[in-house]
Formats: C-alpha cells, sequence, structure tokens
C-alpha cells in the first residue's frame, strides 16, 4: 500500500537519524586521542631550559655557582665559573631541585687564581652565549678582552643587579686567609656586595671579568674585584661566542 506523502517523509528522516546517530561514538574517540596532543606543550617548555651568564647552576648540599659567561672549545661547551666554586660539587643541575642535569665540574685553578670551568653534557639544555642582566634582560657577548684603566665596566649580581663603574686597578689581591690569596685582579669603582659572587663583568660586548668580591656597600660606595677573563680563557683553550 502506497504511504502518505508525510508518513514516507518522517520515516526518511527517522531513516537518516539513524545512521548519523552510531558514528557519535566514533567522533567522540578521535576527540579523546587527540587529547594527548594538546598535553605535549610542556615538553617543548622543558627542552627550551636555557642557562646564560649571570644565571646559577646548583650541586647537591645546597650548593651553587652563578655562570659568568658560557664559552667553548675542542667540540665541547663549558660554564666558566669561580674557581672556587666550582670546586665545591662535581654534578651540577639548572634547577634547584636537582631535577635537570646540566654538566660536570672539568678543571679549576684556586687560591692563587679564582677561576674554573664545568661542562654541559645534557644536549636538551641551551647554552647561549649571553648574559642575563635580570627581568629577562639579556646583553650579547661576543668576545673578551684585557681590562684597561679607566675602561668602562659594567657586572651583573645575584644581590645588587647590574652596576656600573670604571676600572681603576690591575693586578689587585684579595687575601680569604688560611693561604687563600688571589692575585692579579682587576678592581672597579663599581660596588659589588655578598652574593654577586662569579657574576659576568664586562664591557660593552667584551668579558672583562668574574665578580670574586668587593669592599664598601652600594649604599656607601664601593669596589668589585674581578677575575680577569682572558686568562682563565687561555688556560684552558677556550673562547666566547
Amino acid at each position: 500500500m502506497r504511504r502518505p506523502p508525510l508518513l514516507a517523509a518522517a520515516s526518511a528522516a527517522l531513516a537518516a537519524l539513524a545512521a548519523v546517530l552510531p558514528a557519535a561514538p566514533a567522533a567522540s574517540a578521535t576527540a579523546t586521542a587527540a587529547a594527548p596532543v594538546a598535553a605535549a606543550a610542556p615538553a617543548a617548555s622543558a627542552a627550551a631550559t636555557a642557562v646564560r651568564g649571570g644565571d646559577r647552576l646548583y650541586g647537591a648540599g645546597g650548593v651553587s655557582c652563578t655562570v659568568g659567561f658560557n664559552a667553548r672549545g675542542g667540540g665541547s661547551y663549558y660554564a666558566l665559573v669561580a674557581g672556587h666554586c666550582a670546586l665545591a660539587a662535581t654534578a651540577w643541575y639548572a634547577d634547584p631541585a636537582l631535577t635537570v642535569p646540566a654538566g660536570a665540574t672539568e678543571a679549576y685553578s684556586f687560591p692563587g687564581d679564582d677561576y674554573g670551568i664545568i661542562r654541559y653534557t645534557n644536549p636538551s639544555l641551551s647554552h647561549p652565549g649571553e648574559v642575563h642582566l635580570g627581568g629577562g634582560v639579556v646583553r650579547d657577548v661576543t668576545g673578551a678582552a684585557a681590562p684597561r684603566i679607566g675602561q668602562s665596566v659594567c657586572h651583573a649580581g645575584r644581590t645588587t643587579g647590574t652596576r656600573c663603574g670604571t676600572v681603576t686597578g690591575l693586578n689587585a689581591t684579595i687575601d680569604h686567609g688560611g693561604g687563600q690569596a688571589v692575585h692579579g685582579l682587576v678592581r672597579s669603582n663599581a660596588c659589588a656586595e655578598p652574593g654577586d659572587r662569579g657574576g659576568p663583568a664586562f664591557s660593552g660586548t667584551l668579558a672583562v671579568g668574574l665578580v670574586l668580591g668587593g669592599s664598601g656597600s652600594c649604599s656607601s660606595g664601593g669596589a668589585a674585584y674581578y677575575q680577569p677573563v682572558t686568562e682563565a680563557l687561555a688556560a684552558y683553550g677556550l673562547s666566547l661566542y
């Protein structure tokens, strides 16, 4: 028997709806499978972890070293740090929780001099040839130079931030007592305070030294002392980049 036109249209609509409804679970499964793609974003962030001059590396027992500059030589990359700090640990990490391996102490010279190098061993950790001045501000470093009297100089310290002045002396000495004296240092009238040690000192885009200490204070005027970078680079056959 022939159906009325309205009934035939309704039947056709129901058949079409029935054909669509079974496909819904497949669409849901597709959406669920796509979720892990969005979750992969943190991995990209972890891969972008970087250590620059002015940043810290961390060792077991709560020790930390401020990186002065990144250097390279012999196919490897290194963090140039104060020697008295490099000897404080053998393995170093890029975070205080010690979950991101960075490298290992390769060599150091202290006392007499005060410099050392940590060789980077984690290929997922980048190490740009820049120095971090704080607040997300970085400065590119293109090379190193022996300082001269009257030269303008700035340094980046973890305590006092970026301070600038001029080179006022060469071949200065810091005596830590107990036979631990360091010689051949650069003196500037840019102040430094405890916590600034190891930070990068630079003139324009040229590395000058590593902050080793200071006298006076930033509130009343003071001085800073630097380990010359050129001496450390020559000792290990490294260059900045």
